[in-house]
This record gives structure tokens, C-alpha cells and sequence, in this order.
């Protein structure tokens, strides 16, 4: 399958023109590689790591779900690492292409993925932008779990180097409904405790948005950006492998910017 092909395919699943418009999504740079066959290596963040590592494997496409370029650059400077991107993109004949909110949305995006690795039943998402799709997902878990169970089933599963959950929250209740977003979610806050959903998973929350969810009778869990969002990243590549692309890998060198002191 050559490259544009994949493009197609990916942007009738997840269309580009759904993201926000603060976003960055679709082609970030695009060096003359359509016609070529895919060798895709897949990201969470394209960063001048994993562009070493497309280089080294012989990749000519990085897939990423963050966007590299976020604002409007103002210029560009040797020894940047948005400028030294760019340069060994051109350089090695490599593009880099973005799937951001609108893969937020989809099924078997971002949010979808957390569901369903917390097997959530009848999942619905938060806040719908359009028939079937939205921003994160709510649903029933089958069994109940107590909070303690919720808690070591998304450290197992979901591997955070820090898990942190509201305060005096009761270890034993009983968690039947449960709300899931990846990556920065605490602007849903206020969506989600309208679900009746017990408990929220997302990160990236700020000490008072902790004290917010208490308020409204709502666990909110930080397990990370990283955490929540990674496993999408590895069921992109799981689809890719079933489209028989020349070489599709999900990236050694994608990182957790955050390091925990023990």
C-alpha cells in the first residue's frame, strides 16, 4: 500500500476535518513520499528520538498522535528541535502526519481504546460532536468493582509510573459506572459528573479540579498522559498490520516526559 493510499484510508475512518480548531491535524510535513510504498512507524509524540528511530529502521512515514507543529512557528533556528525535525524529515525523504482530536473521537480511537480496556459495558461518549463519535466514553462495568479492584485493574493494565485518585475517597465502595478520556480531560469534569458516573480516568488534573470532583461526588483518577493514551497508539498499529503494509512498527523511543522520585 503506498503511502497516500494509507492516508485515505485512515482520513474515511478519521477524518481530519473533525478536529478543533485550535488543533493541528493531518500532514505536518509531507517531503515528496505519496507514491511510496508505507513503512509507517507509530508514535504518541513525534520528537527527534523516534525521528532517529525512523531513520534507523528505514521508515518513511512517522504516525503520530500529537502534533509537532501546535502553534504558528515564528521561526525557524539551527539546534530547535521543531527546525531539526523538519530538516531530517527533508533530509531522509520522511513524513510526518497527525491524528489528534479526530482520532479523539472515533471508535477505536483514544477514548474507545481506554473503554475497552476497562471492558466498560454499553459505552456512550461524554460530550457527542456527531451520530456514534465524541469525546470520551462512559459504561458500566460487569462485574461491579470496589474502588481498590478499579484502581489495581488500570495499574495493571495501564502500567502509570503515578496513579493518583480524589481524597478520601472509600477504597471498598462500589463502582459500577465509570467515565474514561484520554489525555487532558479535566475541562469534563462537569460533563461527566452529569453521567452519574462514579469515577473518571483521564490526567493531567490540577490540585483544585481534585478538590471540584470531590465537590460533585465524583472520583477523579490521574493516571497520566502518557498511560491513557499509549495503548491507541498500539491498536493503530494493530489495524495497520491488517492492511499488509510493507513495514509498520510502534515506536521503541516514545516517551513519558515525567519522571517520578521514589
Amino acid at each position: 500500500m503506498k503511502i497516500a493510499d494509507l492516508i485515505t484510508w485512515f482520513e474515511a475512518w478519521a477524518n481530519p476535518t473533525w478536529c478543533e480548531s485550535w488543533d493541528n491535524c493531518g500532514w505536518q510535513i509531507e517531503p515528496g513520499v505519496l507514491q511510496e510504498k508505507t513503512r509507517v512507524l507509530v508514535c504518541l509524540t513525534p520528537t527527534l528520538a523516534v525521528m532517529q528511530e525512523a531513520i534507523v529502521e528505514n521508515a518513511n512515514l512517522i504516525f503520530a498522535h500529537h502534533p509537532l507543529i501546535f502553534n504558528p512557528l515564528k521561526s525557524l533556528r539551527t539546534g530547535e528541535a521543531i527546525p531539526e525535525m523538519v530538516r531530517l524529515a527533508f533530509t531522509h525523504n520522511i513524513g510526518i502526519y497527525t491524528a489528534h482530536t479526530n482520532f479523539d473521537q472515533v471508535q477505536d480511537g483514544t477514548a474507545d481504546v481506554l473503554a475497552q480496556i476497562l471492558e466498560l459495558k454499553e459505552a456512550t461518549p461524554i460530550g457527542v460532536t456527531q451520530a456514534g463519535l465524541g469525546y470520551g466514553r462512559v459504561g458500566l462495568l460487569e462485574p461491579f468493582l470496589t474502588l481498590q479492584e478499579l484502581l489495581a485493574t488500570i495499574q495493571t493494565r495501564l502500567s502509570p509510573p503515578n496513579l493518583i485518585f480524589s481524597p478520601s475517597a472509600d477504597l471498598q465502595q462500589t463502582i459500577s459506572r465509570v467515565a474514561v478520556l484520554g489525555g487532558s480531560g479535566a475541562s469534563y469534569i462537569s460533563s461527566v459528573a452529569k453521567t452519574g458516573a462514579q469515577a473518571y480516568l483521564t490526567s493531567d488534573c490540577k490540585f483544585h479540579q481534585f478538590q471540584e470532583s470531590r465537590d460533585r461526588n465524583l472520583i477523579l483518577i490521574d493516571a497520566g498522559h502518557y498511560a491513557t493514551e499509549r495503548p491507541a497508539c498500539d491498536r493503530l498499529v494493530q489495524k495497520f498490520q491488517s492492511l499488509n503494509l510493507d513495514w509498520v512498527q510502534l515506536s521503541r523511543k516514545d516517551e513519558d516526559f515525567r519522571q517520578f522520585f521514589a
